[in-house]
């Protein structure tokens, strides 16, 4: 039986030769491996140009733990985090505050509305015991792309330090050292460069990095232990999951060889509107404006049917080949599709024939 396509957030389809590199087995603290994992950290550096101002720290387990890292090392345990929320990602970086003992104050919105530079420049204004705001990049929730450029400027200017969570958007859409100022971003390996899951990163300031010393609360998660580490030893502090690593570095030399970012996000582009334009013609309409849509992932309202029960409707569609991804709404039944990963001769197309199939069966037995 072959596999279905993943039109989900993460994990994705990965290609054959990414697959492949899985095949072979490593010692974690040999010289080999060692080179892979520099190779990696090198070339992620360059994804957002940030060589020779920031350095890439690698972590075991999903983008979460990740998160969790870079927000326990990089504030301080007297800082204060600024957390903008229009989603379940930025209200698991709350919780992830809350949980660590960090002071939070969050500016609220409702789940199909953008982050506003504005009222991140009030919240700043208004309190100068903020140290740091925790962006969530695209809120896959939704499907939220947030204007980071815009947050980043005033962010700056109020001379306090970004915290980016780049999950859903690092390798496709733009993010660049040189010209946006932040102290870290945050992103995982299954995600848009097309790797397996199972590896987060941090790219961090140094100057940060450096001066983090002591505020982890945690052994595994200290970003600044494990930097230090690899920097005297080039090796990981504890055992890494070198099948994926390796598996990831393939992943990042298939994405420079398809032209980067602009490459990568242009074909994601082509499917997130591929996609909206055929659903559309099946009278499934996108939950967000176009303004604010990522081409990352689309969630769609409900078919009106008396018939329709998302779990049916994933099984019918999975018959077909392609996995879709619930809804992540608290207040309208949505499902959700992915427009990332290798999806196949049939592309994004496959799967709006797909649930044409299914809508018509649902439609006959209404």
């Amino acid at each position: 039986m072959t596999a279905p396509i993943l039109l989900t957030p993460g994990p994705l389809t990965t290609s054959l030769a990414t697959k492949q590199s899985m095949l072979r087995d490593w010692g974690s603290w040999d010289a080999d491996f060692n080179r892979i994992t520099a190779r990696v950290r090198e070339r992620l550096l360059g994804v957002v140009h940030a060589t020779g101002t920031h350095e890439c720290v690698p972590m075991q387990g999903s983008g979460t733990f990740s998160v969790e890292a870079a927000l326990g090392t990089l504030v301080p345990r007297g800082g204060h985090v600024l957390v903008p929320q229009n989603g379940a990602y930025c209200q698991r970086i709350a919780r992830i505050c809350r949980i660590l003992g960090r002071s939070l104050t969050t500016v609220d919105y409702a789940e199909d509305a953008a982050v506003q530079a504005a009222d991140v420049d009030r919240a700043l204004a208004a309190n100068p015991a903020i140290t740091h705001v925790a962006l969530v990049h695209c809120e896959t929730s939704a499907g939220i792309l947030n204007p980071l450029a815009a947050i980043a400027e005033v962010v700056a200017r109020h001379r306090r330090s970004l915290i980016i969570d780049a999950m859903s958007s690092f390798g496709a859409l733009e993010i660049d050292a040189r010209t946006m100022p932040f102290e870290a971003v945050i992103a995982a390996s299954g995600k848009c460069l097309e790797g397996p899951p199972g590896m987060g990163f941090v790219i961090a300031r140094r100057e940060a990095l450096q001066r983090a010393e002591g505020n982890s609360h945690s052994l595994a998660l200290d970003l600044h232990d494990q930097w230090v580490y690899m920097q005297k030893t080039t090796q990981w502090r504890y055992t890494p999951p070198t099948h994926v690593v390796a598996a990831f570095d393939s992943a990042i030399e298939q994405y420079l060889a398809e032209g980067g970012r602009s490459a990568r996000g242009g074909r994601y582009a082509d499917n997130c509107r591929t996609l909206i334009e055929g659903m559309a013609r099946l009278g499934l309409k996108s939950f967000l404006p176009p303004a604010i849509q990522a081409p990352i992932i689309v969630t769609f309202h409900a078919p009106v049917t008396p018939n329709y029960q998302f779990k049916a409707f994933y099984d019918a569609v999975k018959a077909r080949g392609y996995l879709l991804y619930p809804g992540k709404l608290t207040t309208l039944e949505t499902f959700r599709v992915g427009c990332m990963g290798q999806l196949g001769p049939r592309g994004i197309q496959g799967a709006v024939d797909a649930v044409a199939e299914v809508l018509a069966e649902l439609h006959a037995a209404a």
